[in-house]
């Protein structure tokens, strides 16, 4: 049927993302804590609640579309994560049948403690290596791309000044 993806859609598709995301890590990232990953998106251990989740939508995406979600962890987890058992994520939905965001939407975290019934005290060492690590590579991609768009706008601006930003260039407006 087509029609209107319902707004809450959004949220599930981040839950999910989230959970993919999760295991993911426990997957290919860090296979020495694959099971603490993967339990905590269970509620036998230490586990990720939402706290709160933000959606800012972009555009009223339709069915049938398939979907891409990104994330983004946020801010600096040395100085943020160090002394709290929260974190955030800031999670972009792609729609591919448009090709541009269909929402964007910012999580905040907290890591529970299902055995003690209480947020945990620390963030445990598993997680807060891995999300050092996925910090600095999240910087040094952001480096690579913006001096990619600085290349990119650098010819634009060769091209502009090589055609019509010349002293001798005659705009043609076509003959009348």
């Amino acid at each position: 049927m087509k029609g209107h993806v319902n707004n809450v859609t959004y949220v599930r598709y981040a839950e999910t993302a989230r959970v993919n995301w999760t295991r993911n890590i426990g997957t290919h990232i860090d296979p020495a804590n694959k099971k603490e990953w993967h339990s905590m998106v269970g509620s036998t251990g230490i586990g990720l609640i939402l706290k709160s989740i933000k959606v800012d939508y972009k555009f009223p995406m339709t069915s049938p579309d398939k979907i891409t979600v990104y994330q983004k962890l946020i801010p600096d987890p040395s100085g943020h994560l160090s002394s709290q058992s929260a974190f955030r994520l800031e999670v972009m939905i792609l729609s591919e049948a448009r090709q541009r965001p269909s929402a964007r939407c910012f999580e905040d975290i907290v890591l529970y403690d299902y055995k003690k019934n209480r947020k945990t005290v620390d963030v445990p060492p598993f997680v807060m290596n891995q999300f050092k690590v996925m910090w600095e590579q999240q910087e040094k991609e952001a480096e690579r791309w913006q001096q990619t768009i600085t290349d990119i706008e650098n010819r634009v601006r060769t091209l502009e000044l090589e055609s019509w930003d010349r002293t001798d260039a005659v705009e043609d407006n076509g003959s009348a």
